[in-house]
Parts: structure tokens; C-alpha cells; sequence
């Protein structure tokens, strides 16, 4: 396991004679962390002038060999592997750990499945990935009124007019049809959806609307949302 301080950086602040007490509270290292440094410094009488030469791995394991040693009874995890594999369908941390836990041999452990999962948080934070969301064509489309209210003005009078903005999305191509409307009627709801679907030639296997107040009576926790009589019949209507 990697020292989880900046080990570099404080030997350099002793080295230069910066107390422990400041370099405690400036840089969030412990006073024991800081305390066992510098002991262990006097006793390795290790000169500073030469620390380039270690890498801080190096470092760690001169000075804090205790932890590398606890460290190498676990197996390692390959997180590329895990981030690749959770791109798949049907495949979740708890299943690529079991699979990790089987492959442990010549006197190796698994790490806890606890651990594993904050490896792989830490892995994703690292690197800046972003969550993998598998999409398929044809399959849902999503729609809303989208963020703030515009204006565009009248060019005879200089009125601002409010409107609004109706938002369809296909998740898998990213193609949207966008419509400002002046209203978030229900009527100005069904022709939006009814031009969205001329605008893409036809509907996808679902459409998910969320908890917009126009189209939507409620959205239990459990079971179907349930869409307003007018909406309803609009999608009977138009889909049969």
C-alpha cells in the first residue's frame, strides 16, 4: 500500500526546518505521521540532498517498509480490466469481484469486496472517467420541457415573448428535436409530441416523459407512471 501522505514534500519542509506543528496544519499530515518521519529520518540519517534519486515508491519503502510488506499478501486488481469489463451488459462489481476472489493463488488473498469497490472508485476518479451508460437504437426516446425560459422579441413593438422549450431526445445517436412553444399546455404538449414524431419518421419502443406536470398524473416508486386521460388517449391514437 502507497504512503498516503506526501512523503516527499515533508523531508524537503524538515530538511529546511519547518516545525512539525506547521507542517501538520498546512499540509493535513498528522503530528504522528510527522513525528515518526523525523524520527526516522535521524535514524536512517537520510540526506535530503539526494531524495531525486528516489521515486516515491522508493521512498515509501525506505521509510515506511511495514506497510508494503502487509501490502504484498493481496492479490492485486487490474481496474483497467473492471472499468472494461462494467461496460458489458449484465456485468456489475459484484460479480467481477467473485470472479477476482477465484483467481487469488500462490498465497495470495483477495482484498474485501468494501475495498475493492473503493479501489475502483478511487481508479475512476483518477483517470476522470465518467459512468458507462449502454444505449440501443430505437429503443426509448426522452422528452421534457428543457431548463430556464427564453424570449424573443417582436421586432414592430419590441415585446419580449416568454417562451418555452420542448426537448425530444434519441439517447443512442443523440439526435434531438427542439420546439419553442408559448405555453406548456397540454394541448401545445400532444402537437409537440405528435411533430416530434413526423420530424424523427416514426416512434421508438418508449418514450419516457419523467415527472413533467403537463403529460403526468403521478410516478409511484413502484409500477407504470400514469399519464393524464388526454395523453393517454393521444398515444393510443397515435401508435395503434
Amino acid at each position: 500500500m502507497a504512503v498516503k501522505f506526501n512523503l516527499r514534500l515533508c523531508l524537503q519542509l524538515m530538511d529546511r526546518g519547518i516545525s512539525l506543528n506547521t507542517i501538520s496544519k498546512q499540509y493535513h499530515i498528522s503530528k504522528h505521521t510527522s513525528s515518526k518521519t523525523k524520527h526516522r529520518m535521524e535514524v536512517l540519517q537520510f540526506d535530503v540532498s539526494t531524495i531525486d534519486q528516489y521515486s516515491d515508491d522508493e521512498l515509501g519503502k525506505l521509510f515506511f517498509p511495514e506497510m508494503y510488506e502487509s501490502e504484498n499478501i493481496y492479490l492485486a486488481v487490474d481496474y483497467d480490466y473492471v472499468h472494461k469489463e462494467l461496460s458489458k451488459p449484465g456485468v456489475n462489481l459484484k460479480l467481477l469481484w467473485k470472479e477476482y476472489c477465484l483467481s487469488a493463488k500462490d498465497g495470495k488473498y483477495p482484498v474485501s469486496y468494501s475495498k475493492y469497490c473503493r479501489g475502483y472508485a478511487q481508479h475512476v476518479e483518477r483517470h476522470n472517467y465518467t459512468n458507462h451508460i449502454e444505449h440501443k437504437p430505437g429503443i426509448r426516446t426522452e422528452i421534457d420541457w428543457s431548463g430556464p425560459t427564453m424570449h424573443y422579441m417582436v421586432p414592430s413593438t419590441g415585446e419580449l415573448v416568454k417562451v418555452y422549450l420542448f426537448v425530444a431526445s434519441l439517447p443512442f445517436s443523440q439526435y434531438s428535436y427542439v420546439e419553442p412553444t408559448k405555453d406548456m399546455k397540454i394541448n401545445t404538449w400532444i402537437n409537440c409530441n405528435k411533430h416530434m414524431f413526423e420530424c424523427f419518421g416514426g416512434s421508438t419502443v418508449r418514450i419516457v416523459c419523467d415527472n413533467l406536470k403537463t403529460g403526468v398524473v403521478s410516478h409511484p416508486k413502484e409500477g407504470e407512471i400514469i399519464l393524464t386521460d388526454m395523453y393517454s388517449d393521444f398515444w393510443y391514437f397515435f401508435l395503434t
